[in-house]
């Protein structure tokens, strides 16, 4: 069972994202914040949380401040955002300063349920829209790639496929639909291609595909 804190200070947000959670077996919302100050309040309170979701724009403590509170009294806790922020600067810092996963606010439900599994299990997390933004401003910025190394790992015709709709920014539920399989078998198949690469995220797999050719 994952315990995890909500920190929004949008009440309809928060309430939202707990009704989902509430609906999955996995988790249990153990506690809920509208800022920083308050989460760490929690923590202190003996609240054994395994994971944060937390807005970076919160009044009175910000998520960023949050965060560094966090690692260095509670390293094991670990942070996600829950974010619109599209920029480079802010997504960096989070992830320096020892964030575990950054979303967009509008990620589908089977999304963040999934980026919070990945970061549960040990893995780093970036939405699939944002990955896509990074690279095609990668690709503006580096249009031409180095030929890269001949691919040595094998993948099944359905792994092919899965990696190629991943690309494409499709979500689990999307995929099983356009692929006439269940979620779960898709979230089986993405684990095994995020193992068989060695990808920590979404971004790392995309650029994979990428440079192997398995999109263009």
């Amino acid at each position: 069972m994952l315990k995890v804190i909500l920190a929004e200070d949008h009440n309809i947000v928060r309430n939202g994202i707990r009704m989902l959670l509430e609906n999955e077996p996995d988790f249990e919302v153990i506690g809920e914040a509208t800022n920083g100050k308050e989460v760490l309040e929690l923590l202190e309170g003996n609240v054994e949380a395994g994971l944060i979701l937390a807005d970076i724009n919160m009044p009175v403590m910000d998520g960023m401040s949050m965060l560094k509170a966090i690692r260095t009294n509670y390293p094991d806790v670990k942070v996600i955002f829950l974010s619109m922020l599209d920029n480079e600067k802010y997504i960096s810092q989070a992830f320096r300063e020892g964030a575990s996963g950054y979303v967009f606010k509008n990620v589908s439900s089977d999304e963040l349920i999934f980026s919070l599994k990945q970061v549960h299990s040990g893995s780093r997390y970036l939405c699939t829209e944002l990955a896509l933004n990074l690279l095609d401003r990668s690709l503006q910025e580096n249009p031409v790639f180095t030929t890269a190394p001949e691919s040595k790992i094998e993948f099944s015709q359905r792994e092919v496929e899965v990696l190629q709709l991943i690309a494409e920014g499709l979500t689990n539920t999307e995929i099983a639909e356009k692929i006439f399989i269940s979620k779960r078998t898709v979230e089986g198949h993405r684990q095994s291609i995020l193992e068989k690469t060695g990808s920590k995220n979404t971004a790392t797999l995309i650029r994979f595909a990428v440079l192997n050719g398995f999109i263009s």
